[in-house]
């Protein structure tokens, strides 16, 4: 674990593949009011693609504060505390944003890898037009978990970025494992099962491409995975 600059506790879990002598290469960050445990699927398939992956709390989130640029101070923290290199930003929702603020404040970035990225009062979007690193995303359907795909004007906004639409997708399919609650807030009741597993692995299979076609870019930090697709 590790302090904010405000006091609280950062914890985070390292998931490293076997027998890699690799630092940090991933930050990887919840959505709005979740947790590590959320983003668990998805560290675990980057770590078997072979990138030392840490996941992360954002302990200084309340439910009437999102606090958007003290969670990617944090993101940076750790990547200071953890990674002696280059590192890509990952996240989720509220922590794709996260991801994205912190990339723009670090020099030694990567890149930055948004899962349904969701903006808030446009500062992901004044922040992408000066993004030097790529930004790379998945993004789902429409709805108001997502706020209605407000991300995706971060994607115009940026200079070098790509996002790709995982059709079907409900904003609780980009967490790995997900829960009731957000299957109950975000999704369709009938949704049927076999769809759901089908979209989640998708997901999966394209945020670890897209992961490996940042990092790829430093060739002491390469890991193994192929093109993103459209």
């Amino acid at each position: 674990a590790l302090a904010s600059a405000t006091g609280c506790v950062i914890d985070y879990q390292v998931y490293r593949p076997p027998d890699s002598d690799h630092t940090v290469q991933i930050i990887l960050a919840h959505g709005f009011l979740r947790s590590k445990a959320r983003m668990a699927g998805l560290a675990t398939r980057l770590a078997k693609a072979g990138f030392v992956t840490a996941a992360i709390d954002l302990c200084n989130m309340r439910p009437w504060d999102g606090a958007h640029r003290q969670n990617a101070a944090d993101m940076i923290r750790v990547a200071r505390r953890l990674a002696h290199g280059p590192v890509v930003y990952a996240g989720f929702s509220a922590g794709g944003l996260a991801a994205l603020l912190a990339a723009s404040n670090d020099p030694s970035s990567l890149g930055v890898l948004a899962l349904d990225l969701v903006d808030w009062e446009r500062i992901g979007a004044r922040a992408a037009a000066s993004l030097r690193p790529p930004l790379l995303g998945l993004h789902g359907e429409p709805s108001r978990c997502n706020a209605q795909n407000n991300g995706l004007a971060v994607f115009d906004a940026a200079p070098q970025a790509e996002v790709r639409h995982i059709v079907g997708a409900s904003h609780c399919d980009f967490e790995a494992p997900t829960d009731r609650l957000c299957r109950l807030i975000c999704e369709v009741a009938d949704r049927p099962p076999g769809d759901a597993r089908r979209i989640r692995g998708q997901i999966l299979e394209a945020a670890v491409q897209a992961a490996g076609r940042l990092l790829l870019t430093d060739p002491a930090h390469a890991g193994g995975a192929g093109d993103m697709t459209r």
